[in-house]
Formats: structure tokens, C-alpha cells, sequence
């Protein structure tokens, strides 16, 4: 026998699949929002070295794909996000010029990287270079920080090949990776 619920029942079951519908779009989204939550990944990146060893012309080709041969110096600091994918970085850079040197170790703190950039083509500021890194890394607040030590301008005539630019600062790196080593475990020692 039929009942006179029978049409509104009807619009219900519309009414019902279109709620279906959009809780589902809702759980679509809160799905999404949750998995970029675990899978995005946010990172923060100090880099420095002596001025006009290519801090900035690196972070302008990460950020825009381009190269600029006649980039301005950077002074005080500079600071970008690039975004890949779900790779967010924020990098700081860091002037080079004496003067902004003592801020290094400000932006330092607390970053998931350094990178310090070494003009491998500049031989008579490698020194300079190799005791501004060794000044930087002795300090107590950046242990356990990783510190990439990035040879630049390579390509030039006269510039130093990876292994001279290892030698070069072969005494500072394996002080500073035993440093490390110690300060891994004994975080980790007193985690367990």
C-alpha cells in the first residue's frame, strides 16, 4: 500500500546522497589537508660565505630557474622561499662582506642546513674563506647543525678541483665531523 511519505521519502534519498556526497567531498578535503601535513616537507637553510663567492646568484637560480651574471652583493641579508613540489625552503643569505660576518651565526642557529659557499676560483681568499668557516663551526650553538661546504665557480680557468678544495680545508672538516659525531651521540645516549 503506498504511503504518502512516498515522494518526500524520494526528495530524502536526493536529499541524502546529496549530503553523502558532500560529506564525502568533506572527508576529500580533510584527507588532503591531513596528507599534506605528514608528506610536506618545510625546510630552513642559512647559506654564507665571503662576499662574491655566488650566495646570491645560487638562491636566484634555485628560486627563478635563471642565471644573472651581474648580480648586486647582497647587504645585510636576504631571504626566500622556494617551493618544489612539497618541498618548501626557506633560505636565508647571508651577506659576506666583513661587517655582516658576526651576524652568521644568528641565522645559523636553528636550521635544519648551512651551506657555505667557497669561491674555488678566488685561491688568495680560500684561506680567509677556510678560517670564516672554521670560526663559524666552533661555535657551541651550531653543533649538530650539517654544514655543506659548497665549492663554487669551478668551471673557471685556474680555479681549484674538488680534491685541492678538500685538502684545502681537509683540517677543519674532519675537526668539525668529530665534533658532530660526539655531539650525535651523546644526544643519543641520553635519549635512550
Amino acid at each position: 500500500m503506498p504511503s504518502s511519505e512516498a515522494v518526500p521519502r524520494g526528495l530524502g534519498a536526493c536529499r541524502s546522497s546529496g549530503a553523502l556526497a558532500g560529506m564525502l567531498a568533506l572527508v576529500a578535503r580533510l584527507l588532503e589537508w591531513l596528507r599534506s601535513l605528514f608528506w610536506k616537507e618545510e625546510m630552513e637553510l642559512t647559506l654564507v660565505g665571503l662576499q662574491y663567492s655566488g650566495k646570491t646568484t645560487l638562491l636566484t637560480v634555485l628560486a627563478s630557474g635563471q642565471f644573472t651574471e651581474d648580480m648586486i652583493p647582497t647587504v645585510g641579508f636576504n631571504m626566500r622561499k622556494i617551493t618544489k613540489g612539497n618541498v618548501t625552503i626557506k633560505v636565508w643569505d647571508i651577506g659576506g662582506q666583513p661587517r655582516f660576518r658576526s651576524m652568521w651565526e644568528r641565522y645559523c642557529r636553528g636550521v635544519n642546513a648551512v651551506v657555505y659557499m667557497v669561491d674555488a676560483a678566488d685561491i688568495e681568499k680560500v684561506e680567509a674563506s677556510k678560517n670564516e668557516l672554521h670560526n663559524l663551526i666552533d661555535k657551541p650553538q651550531l653543533h649538530g647543525i650539517p654544514v655543506l661546504v659548497l665549492g663554487n665557480k669551478r668551471d673557471l680557468p685556474g680555479a681549484l678541483d674538488e680534491k685541492q678544495l678538500i685538502e684545502k680545508l681537509h683540517n677543519i672538516t674532519m675537526a668539525y665531523s668529530a665534533l658532530q659525531i660526539k655531539a650525535l651521540l651523546k644526544k643519543y645516549l641520553l635519549s635512550l
